[in-house]
């Protein structure tokens, strides 16, 4: 092994036990090889089997993979240290956390109806009249809704669908720049990450094409507000993606439509369009409350069984005080009012900072949502001038896969007179930063 980190143990359990906390650690680092079974096995003085077996469990569990002739590794794990948001720092204008406004979310209240003593909802664990606003809500824009379910927010159901449809080391179609705690779920799940570039409409049509090639067993995207990109789907890419998903009909297809509500464009869905395995998944964080963790989901019903069923082993449902809040806003013609103007204010603020920005030749992307992507050359030199005039925003690095750097910038609290003033600065760095990229 290339790292001074002794495996040990003289059980397949204490083996395994011993990788993990190398992992945990630190001291196994992603993709470094383990020991070739027998050469273990007699390290370690026990049967070659032992240490089969341990490996194999690792590899259930996700913490390695096998790579055919290149033996067994630890499997590509979430970059902690470069994916997670830093802290802000004190003093500056937070604009990197891509949260909405909270002056534009409603009052949370607890439900008038609490649960009445303790008892199991596993045999009702939906509440029938929430059901109905979510067929309601999703049917309108098109999405199949025969079959729904919930789910502890999208992450939550995401995660559980493809721990129960995939195996470690299968391939995953993922946006490129995307959201980077999907891309760190995906890896934390032992699955292998397939860049698929994005534009201003979306993941690309070739570009998911050439994953499909590679094997991948499912594709993730977001039909709008495609978080950092801003894209949305037209009409004319969804028919596209359909069509190159036509081809593929048992790989499984999660439209991930985060931002629904607040994402100022219309919904081109691709459920109902072909593909046989499919959800589409909304939550409500980012105009009801980011501390409302729920999500609905319409999907086929072979990936409506295999959800539930592992939901109904784990957590068993969602709790039923929670779907009476979800239910009392969504009902509720004053929350509804107020995501109205939550929609256009964060539209209005956001193409007044493209404006601005392109005034002054920074070129910008977002046609929807809370976001918008500026492609530079250095994050590092971008982030840091920035934050020399008081501004904070995020550097593209845990967004990316193997797309250009840039930075994201979210604009849902900001002001047009704010604007105006931020891009004066960014042009300003920018310019800093690319005479000292040249020089």
């Amino acid at each position: 092994m290339a790292t001074q980190y002794e495996i040990s143990g003289t059980t397949a359990k204490g083996i395994a036990a011993s990788v993990e906390r190398g992992v945990a650690e630190g001291a196994l680092a992603p993709g470094v090889a383990l020991p070739p079974v027998r050469r273990l096995a007699d390290g370690l003085g026990v049967s070659p089997g032992t240490v089969a077996t341990a490996y194999k469990e690792l590899r259930r569990r996700g913490i390695v993979v096998t790579r055919g002739r290149g033996g067994t590794v630890v499997a590509p794990a979430p970059a902690v240290a470069s994916r997670r948001p830093p802290k802000v720092p004190e003093g500056l204008r937070d604009l990197a956390g891509g949260h909405p406004d909270p002056a534009l979310l409603p009052a949370l209240l607890p439900p008038s109806r609490l649960s009445p003593g303790a008892r199991s909802h596993r045999s009702a664990p939906r509440l029938a009249r929430l059901e109905d606003v979510v067929r309601a809500w999703l049917g309108r824009d098109g999405v199949p809704v025969e079959r729904v379910t919930f789910a502890h927010g999208a992450l939550d159901l995401i995660a559980r669908v493809l721990s129960v449809e995939l195996r470690p080391g299968d391939g995953v179609a993922m946006e490129d720049p995307g959201y980077h705690h999907l891309l760190d779920l995906v890896a934390a799940l032992g699955l292998r990450t397939v860049p698929v570039a994005v534009d201003d409409e979306g993941m690309r049509p070739e570009a998911l094409r050439g994953a499909l090639r590679a094997g991948v067993r499912a594709v993730v995207f977001s039909p709008r507000a495609q978080n950092p990109y801003g894209g949305s789907f037209s009409a004319a890419r969804r028919d596209a993606l359909a069509e190159v998903l036509l081809d593929v009909p048992d790989v499984l297809v999660v439209e991930n439509d985060h931002a629904s509500e607040v994402a100022d464009a219309p919904l081109h869905t691709v459920t109902g369009t072909g593909p046989a395995r499919w959800v589409h998944v909304r939550t409500v964080s980012k105009f009801l409350g980011t501390d409302l963790r729920w999500a609905a989901a319409a999907c086929d019903p072979v990936t409506l069984a295999r959800h539930d069923g592992l939901l109904l082993l784990t957590s068993g449902w969602v709790s039923h005080l929670l779907q009476e809040t979800v239910h009392g806003l969504m009902t509720d013609e004053g929350t509804r009012a107020l995501v109205a103007r939550a929609r256009e204010t964060y539209a209005s603020r956001r193409t007044a900072l493209a404006g601005e920005l392109a005034a002054r030749g920074v070129a910008s992307h977002g046609s929807s949502g809370m976001n918008l992507w500026v492609p530079v050359r250095d994050e590092s030199a971008v982030v840091n001038g920035l934050r020399s005039h008081g501004w904070w925003v995020a550097a593209g690095a845990r967004f990316r896969l193997a797309s250009g750097p840039g930075v994201r910038i979210t604009a849902a609290g900001l002001e047009p007179a704010d604007a105006a003033r931020l891009a004066s600065d960014f042009a300003v760095v920018l310019g800093e930063s690319e005479a000292t990229y040249g020089g």
